[in-house]
């Protein structure tokens, strides 16, 4: 690059890096409101103790607030409005009463008014001031409740940024302000654990106004109890103005779980959460959880930085950020914790110096030592968001640091890296990202059906029904041609898996080699994905392979011919299903043989063998694949497989526990096939017999 590109880029990066360091430190003040979470307008009172707010637009319904709004002031409010004498008493009764419609709809102003929590840095007590990462939660929070929903949250976290204290404080504004009633419970690790969270609670209920536990109005006494003891343990608390209990328990010793109705449940560092012979983190959290309804104002939170892979913690988070759960799914970033995970530059000399370094090294793979990320990966962290300082900072404490897995364990950048395997990542995320472009959702969604199940009647008659919650995602239909037909255009790999939701999935994908021809790439068009029992998979891929135009069809064979308990299959049913298949199905896959077990008549091995042989072959033709893009993806569920892969340490391949690997090796196996194992697709006239195939105005494809 020449120096006066460089220099233009760097000039360009330090401007970005201005504008991001100036939203990061944008204005917040949760007395005013400005900055703070939520949709906000400005309302100005002169003779209010806060001339100057930003209100919460839900707050502006208000018949109080919107009759001094339009008032103008409080004075006028009084005298104008309420008929009423204006004096201090009166002020007093009007802003107190307008506090507490605050209180309800700004969680930010309640907490940074009237909650006190430990000063971290020392020297006692300090009001609660959201900090941006909090403030994240929060708004995930609010947006929930403000749509009149369930609060169900799984929250990945980086350490030390005060989620366990946001997630406690707003189930105790939920429980002090909004509603009587709400039953809650602390579920930690440890007792210790849970009663430092608790403390928290206590703290801040102490110092908290006795007359905001009452309605206004209300007959109260200034030393009343706030909080008295239920039973001897000292397990469970009261809070009597308000009717609501709060419950500590913890994971090692579960007993408090039981017998009582929760409306709000924290489980802190779920991830640390290991199952023993007499529990599990399942069992613990339905225990808890079992009698919360669906209902507005009842609260779910699992909250852990990672520990591991194929947990509780990860497999409710996965879930959740699939979406195939009642709980959304929130990470927060080391970056997003710019207060604490930063290091500034000494001066502009040095920032422009970082940022030519940056951008000079963004393409390079290389380390000089263990305790350093190539720069592509520190580009990459730029790409994510972080500041330049952000990946100063970074840098200076990676170096302390001796491997990626044990920085990104304590401060990862995103969810994929939080759970960090002790294996060794085989596919180069910043190339998984590039191949991840070309991914999009599905222009179809269905199955295809035919006459009979299997037989000769499972190609009569092959058609593509729509079905929004069918298995078969379609990226482009068969494209067939009357006159002329496409040899070797369409591959059909199969990966099976189990019948059982436990058992690994059973996977169809179809490849389209047609660009292939102009020395461009194939392109994934189709892909079922499901749980089946084996031989109706194989006739499944049957007719997908005949419905795109009777495509080579490559079916993994070892995962029929043995039994593998790792992979949650049936038993040996290969030959049978696949010489059934043969006989029907013009086109399947079949091993080559030595010309002596031809000549002594040895029998046909359809499929492909995946052994210790073959399986660094496929993975290495995946590894060149992925680094020089040689297809077009479609399914970002592949992609996850690609960055969840590792070389363990004893040398083989394989997921990280808790995910899978069957897209992966549809991909590995399919493309070695597509480019090693087949010629280049030719066009040749279509004879009068071949099948052809149309579609309906139903959106129904038949052969």
């Amino acid at each position: 690059m020449a120096e006066f590109d460089i220099e233009a880029s760097v000039n360009a990066l330090i401007e970005q890096n201005r504008q991001r360091l100036q939203a990061n430190a944008a204005p917040f003040n949760p007395v005013t409101g400005m900055g703070s979470v939520g949709e906000r307008t400005l309302v100005e009172i002169p003779d209010f103790p806060i001339p100057r707010q930003w209100l919460p637009d839900t707050m502006l319904t208000v018949p109080l607030v919107k009759k001094i709004i339009k008032a103008g002031s409080i004075r006028t409010f009084i005298t104008d409005i309420l008929r009423a004498e204006y004096s201090a008493g009166t002020v007093d009764q009007v802003v107190d009463q307008f506090v507490r419609v605050r209180n309800r709809h700004d969680f930010p102003f309640w907490a940074a008014t009237f909650v006190y929590i430990q000063n971290k840095e020392g020297g006692g007590e300090v009001l609660f001031r959201l900090t941006r990462p909090q403030r994240k939660f929060v708004a995930k929070l609010e947006e929930k409740r403000l749509a009149s929903r369930p609060i169900r949250l799984v929250l990945l976290k980086a350490r030390q940024w005060g989620g366990s204290t946001t997630s406690q404080l707003y189930m105790m504004w939920l429980q002090l302000v909004h509603k009587t009633g709400l039953n809650s419970i602390i579920i930690a690790q440890t007792k210790k654990t849970s009663f430092a969270i608790k403390d928290m609670f206590d703290r801040a209920l102490n110092a908290y106004p006795v007359q905001l536990l009452h309605r206004l109005g209300d007959a109260y006494s200034p030393g009343e109890p706030k909080m008295v003891n239920v039973g001897q343990s000292g397990d469970y608390k009261r809070i009597p103005q308000r009717d609501c209990k709060i419950t500590i328990a913890s994971y090692e010793a579960p007993d408090a779980v039981r017998g009582d109705n929760y409306s709000l449940v924290h489980c802190s560092e779920v991830g640390l959460w290991s199952p023993t012979d007499l529990k599990s983190p399942d069992s613990v959290v339905r225990s808890a959880c079992s009698g919360i309804l669906l209902r507005p104002y009842t609260m779910i939170i699992f909250e852990s930085t990672a520990n591991g892979t194929g947990n509780f913690f990860q497999r409710e988070y996965d879930a959740a950020k699939a979406g195939r759960s009642q709980f959304d799914a929130l990470f927060i970033s080391w970056f997003d914790i710019d207060h604490l995970y930063s290091k500034p530059f000494e001066d502009e000399n040095q920032r422009r110096e970082f940022a030519r370094s940056l951008i000079q090294n963004k393409q390079s793979h290389a380390v000089a030592s263990s305790r350093e990320e190539p720069g592509w990966y520190l580009w990459w962290l730029w790409e994510q968001g972080a500041t330049l300082e952000g990946i100063n900072w970074y840098v200076e404490e990676r170096s302390g640091k001796e491997s990626h897995a044990v920085m990104a364990a304590e401060y990862p950048t995103d969810d994929d890296e939080a759970f960090v395997h002790s294996g060794s990542r085989v596919f180069d995320k910043s190339k998984v990202k590039e191949i991840k472009k070309s991914c999009r959702p599905p222009q179809y969604i269905g199955d295809v059906y035919a006459d009979a199940d299997e037989g000769r009647g499972a190609f009569s008659n092959v058609r593509f029904t729509e079905d929004s919650q069918g298995l078969l995602w379609i990226w482009n239909m068969p494209e067939i041609d009357p006159a002329e037909k496409v040899l070797r255009r369409y591959l059909v790999m199969v990966d099976i898996g189990g019948r059982s939701v436990k058992a690994d999935w059973s996977v169809i994908v179809v490849f389209d080699r047609l660009p292939m021809i102009d020395g461009e790439r194939p392109v994934v068009v189709a892909q079922w994905y499901g749980h089946i029992d084996i031989d109706r998979l194989a006739w499944k891929a049957g007719q997908i392979a005949a419905w795109y135009d009777n495509a080579l069809l490559v079916i993994e064979s070892n995962t029929l011919e043995t039994h593998d308990k790792d992979r949650q299959v049936d038993g040996d049913q290969s030959h049978f299903v696949l010489n059934q298949l043969a006989n029907v199905y013009p086109n399947l896959y079949a091993r080559s043989r030595p010309e002596d077990s031809i000549i002594d008549g040895a029998p046909v091995k359809y499929g492909f063998h995946t052994n210790v042989s073959t399986k660094p072959m496929v993975i290495s033709t995946l590894v060149k694949c992925i680094r020089e893009r040689m297809w077009i993806e479609r399914d970002e569920r592949a992609c996850d497989e690609f960055n969840a892969y590792e070389k363990r340490q004893n040398g083989s391949f394989g997921a990280i526990k808790g995910k899978h690997d069957d897209i992966l090796m549809t991909r590995a196996i399919g493309l070695h096939i597509c480019f090693y194992d087949m010629d280049p697709p030719r066009i040749i006239p279509r004879s009068s017999t071949t099948i052809t195939r149309h579609h309906t105005s139903s959106n129904v494809a038949t052969i």
